[in-house]
């Protein structure tokens, strides 16, 4: 599959004006103002569609409230239910496929204010941060973005993000071990940029995916955030209402948001929200 520079790019540049709103939205209070487009465009260097998309996209996510006349403000806080009451009660299955990845961008740079908080850091610390596009049988079903303590894997190459398992890698080449990922998943649309790398039509339903994982020693290790492609995937929750035995989950595949790797205890990883997310082909 070739990847179009320009769809590439327009993706990565939208996503660094996202990351910026979001550090404006997160030290604020909701009802409280952001500064205007204008002021924003000249702030962050980026032209006024291109920062009206971002802005369109934390509309649709709930983040953002525009009020016709009076500009742009944090919205309300959203109301979170977790599905499941108990820690661990099931693992989540693996969807199917043979899944691949194409670094989009591998560089190191300073964690900033949102991703250091997330990550435990200096907003100084250097972390490694990736963007890759990820296929299952060939096909694109996800975009990811990734943020990793540059001290934990200085060495991350690209081979090891397109090739074999990731946290594989981590462990064997890296000496990182995870323990347990925290995610949410909700519910969005895609942008051009973005449909046009996931081969679907702008405004597309999708998951997004956001994840913190640690290692075995409650380590931060890894901030990702995926766009997965709602037209091939289903959320089913699992409620559990009584004690029981759960069969061990077969080995192989992948868990969407997750990449496929090395969990504790022969298991994978148990979520947040408790949403079992499956291929629907």
């Amino acid at each position: 599959m070739e990847i179009d520079p320009a769809a590439s790019g327009a993706v990565l540049k939208r996503e660094r004006v996202r990351d910026a709103i979001l550090e404006l939205i997160e030290v604020r209070r909701p009802g409280d103002a952001i500064p205007s487009e204008r002021s924003l465009c000249a702030r962050l260097g980026v032209s006024r569609p291109t920062l009206r998309a971002a802005v369109d996209e934390l509309v649709v996510a709930g983040l953002l409230v525009r009020e016709h006349g009076r500009g742009m403000f944090v919205a309300a806080e959203k109301i979170t239910q977790e599905l499941v009451p108990g820690r661990g009660s099931f693992a989540v299955p693996r969807a199917g496929g043979v899944w691949t990845s194409r670094v989009l961008e591998l560089r190191t740079l300073p964690a900033g204010a949102r991703v250091g908080r997330r990550l435990r850091l200096s907003p100084a610390a250097r972390i490694r941060y990736v963007a890759r596009l990820r296929l299952v049988d060939g096909s694109p079903m996800a975009i990811e973005y990734l943020h990793v303590p540059a001290d934990l894997v200085p060495e991350l190459t690209r081979e090891e993000l397109e090739q074999g398992d990731l946290y594989e890698h981590f462990r064997d080449r890296h000496g990182v071990r995870v323990g347990e990922a925290v995610q949410s998943i909700e519910p969005t649309v895609v942008t051009r940029a973005e449909a046009d790398l996931l081969e679907v039509p702008e405004l597309s339903p999708a998951l997004l995916f956001e994840r913190l994982t640690t290692d075995t020693g409650d380590r931060p290790v890894e901030y990702v955030h995926s766009l997965y492609r709602g037209d091939r995937y289903r959320i089913v929750s699992r409620l559990a209402l009584a004690p029981r035995t759960v069969p061990a989950p077969p080995p192989g595949g992948h868990h969407p948001g997750i990449p496929p790797g090395d969990f504790p205890s022969g298991g994978p990883v148990a979520l947040s929200t408790r949403g079992v997310v499956q291929n629907d082909r």
